[in-house]
């Protein structure tokens, strides 16, 4: 059983959220601070929950708790609903959100999320759009297709990839639990078949800009 990934749903009907997407007219250029962190520089993203400036008071950002929605979420209802329900079903408190676009070919390059606003809360990934969505989390891999809702650790290295011919799409968002218990080990729910088993891999390693 794999420790560092958990698939919880499988089936989420994508389509109505990737046609809110295509509804609004370039809304991939119109936030790219993306771009200018280092790891993430090779995706493009669309901010529905970020961080409250205004709480920032001389911190560093990754220890920044305060969170609230953009202006630009408003054009995602659809997005925010599944994220709220998720919430709910899951006893936490919403936190940040985006969707991101990595491009065929394209990294997202080996790294850790760490501060104290990471330390608290759980990541998820569902998966939108993707050929080959291939990701590393510590030692442990998986290919993730769309209509799948992944946990993964992201206090471990991790690193992503694009392997196939269009856009990797995934809305990914963090959770910060009222227990405060991290992690999903035993809150499967789908075809656990369908994880897959850990295996060792390579980072994929520096690249040049």
């Amino acid at each position: 059983m794999m420790r560092n990934f958990v698939m919880l749903a499988d089936g989420v009907p994508v389509e109505p959220l990737l046609a809110e997407i295509d509804s609004v007219p370039g809304v991939w250029d119109r936030q790219t601070g993306r771009q200018r962190i280092r790891v993430q520089r090779e995706a493009k993203a669309i901010p529905l929950r970020g961080l409250r400036k205004s709480r920032i008071q001389g911190r560093a950002r990754r220890d920044v708790h305060e969170s609230r929605f953009t202006t630009l979420s408003r054009s995602f209802p659809l997005a925010i609903d599944f994220i709220r329900s998720w919430a709910a079903k899951l006893d936490a408190d919403l936190a940040r959100a985006r969707i991101v676009s990595l491009p065929p070919g394209q990294v997202v390059y080996d790294h850790v999320d760490r501060g104290e606003y990471y330390a608290r809360r759980n990541r998820y990934h569902l998966v939108l759009q993707a050929e080959q969505s291939w990701m590393r989390c510590g030692d442990e891999v998986v290919s993730m297709s769309p209509g799948e809702l992944w946990w993964f650790d992201n206090k471990l290295s991790h690193e992503a990839r694009n392997e196939g011919s269009i856009d990797r799409i995934h809305m990914i968002f963090d959770l910060e639990p009222r227990d405060g218990l991290l992690g999903h080990r035993d809150r499967i729910v789908g075809d656990p078949s369908r994880i897959g088993t850990p295996v060792l891999t390579d980072s994929i390693g520096p690249r040049t800009a």
